[in-house]
């Protein structure tokens, strides 16, 4: 394993999509708001934990539809990937890119399912498959971050973007000879979201360990 791999990155994450991953735009200089972004994910986190109102949690689950994606991309995007904002931050935004076309995403997680057996079985996703239940499994993904355990959150959506990407892998092989800048574009969100999904799973061993601040 490469020590890149190994360790956490502290370098300035992008927005992250699972489908083409759309730039939604991030926040300020980290150094800037590094500490307010720690407060808020961990008055957020907590806050939610220790709730028990069904109501509080969809408030929660869906607090990028009613502030808008990039005022959350504000309070997070910048932060390290591998931290409880970086990882809040991930969390949302693969469900605001999910929300945007989950047909798209339903399509590469059907491609990628038959592959990635033991992913499709942690991440969850009911059949038969279909835009409807990629938006369900998003929800309740995000919910039992809250609800349930934060850990297991981030370790379903890590697997959810591994069946994605050997999806895009697999459209993308489809593609080399017909399309080769489509090929090469998924391609490259493939790649994009394994090391999302290796920064989830970093992050989900930290929350065991009590480190993921």
């Amino acid at each position: 394993m490469s020590e890149s791999n190994s360790m956490p990155r502290h370098h300035k994450p992008k927005p992250l999509a699972p489908v083409d991953f759309a730039n939604f735009p991030g926040g300020a200089d980290p150094a800037r708001v590094s500490e307010a972004a720690h407060l808020a994910a961990q008055a957020l986190v907590h806050h939610g934990r220790e709730s028990t109102d069904p109501e509080v949690t969809r408030r929660l689950v869906e607090l990028a539809d009613q502030q808008g994606v990039e005022a959350v991309a504000e309070m997070w995007a910048e932060s390290p990937a591998r931290s409880l904002p970086g990882a809040l931050w991930r969390l949302y935004a693969l469900r605001a890119a999910i929300q945007q076309n989950p047909e798209r995403v339903a399509a590469f997680y059907s491609a990628g399912k038959d592959v990635a057996q033991v992913s499709k079985v942690v991440a969850g996703v009911a059949e038969p498959l279909g835009a409807d239940e990629v938006r369900a499994m998003a929800d309740t993904i995000l919910s039992g971050a809250f609800e349930g355990e934060f850990d297991v959150a981030l370790e379903r959506f890590a697997a959810f973007c591994r069946v994605v990407a050997l999806g895009q892998t697999n459209h993308a092989d489809s593609s080399e000879a017909s399309n080769g800048n489509r090929a090469t574009m998924l391609t490259r969100n493939a790649r994009q979201l394994v090391r999302t999904a290796e920064d989830l799973e970093h992050s989900a061993a930290a929350w065991r360990r009590g480190e993921l601040d």
